[in-house]
C-alpha cells in the first residue's frame, strides 16, 4: 500500500497548489467553495484509488472498478450540484466547479501511479 500512500501525498500537494493559485482571485465565499471542495474531492478519490489497486490486478475486474468509480464520481458532482445551496457562506459556482476541477485533475493524476505488464494493470510500488 505504498503507492497508496504516495498517490494521497501528490493529490494533497496537487490540491494544495491548485487551491493556492486560485486563493488571490476570489473573495471569502469562494475560497470557502474551494475548500469545502477540497474536502470533499481529495478523500473521496483516495478511496476510489485505494479501490482500484485493492480489485483493479486483473484487466477485467480493472475496468469494472474503473467505471464504478466513474460513476461513483458522477454521484458526487451531482450530489454536490443538488446540495451546493445548502450551506451559507460558500459561493456555489467556486464549489461545483471546484469538485469538478479537483475531481478531474485527480484522475488524471492515477496513470502516474500504474504500469503496464504481460496484459494487466500494476501498481508501483
Amino acid at each position: 500500500m505504498k503507492v497508496l500512500g504516495w498517490y494521497a501525498a501528490m493529490a494533497a500537494v496537487l490540491i494544495i497548489m491548485a487551491g493556492g493559485a486560485l486563493w488571490p482571485f476570489l473573495d471569502d465565499p469562494g475560497r470557502s467553495g474551494v475548500l469545502a471542495a477540497a474536502a470533499i474531492a481529495l478523500p473521496f478519490q483516495i478511496l476510489a484509488f485505494a479501490a482500484l489497486i485493492h480489485w483493479g490486478n486483473e484487466p477485467n475486474r480493472f475496468l469494472m472498478v474503473w467505471g464504478l468509480g466513474m460513476f461513483a464520481r458522477l454521484l458526487v458532482v451531482a450530489g454536490a450540484g443538488l446540495g451546493r445551496g445548502a450551506v451559507e457562506g460558500i459561493d456555489p459556482t467556486v464549489f461545483l466547479l471546484s469538485v469538478c476541477g479537483f475531481l478531474f485533475a485527480l484522475l488524471l493524476l492515477e496513470p502516474v501511479f500504474m504500469s503496464r505488464r504481460n496484459g494487466s494493470v500494476q501498481f508501483a510500488q
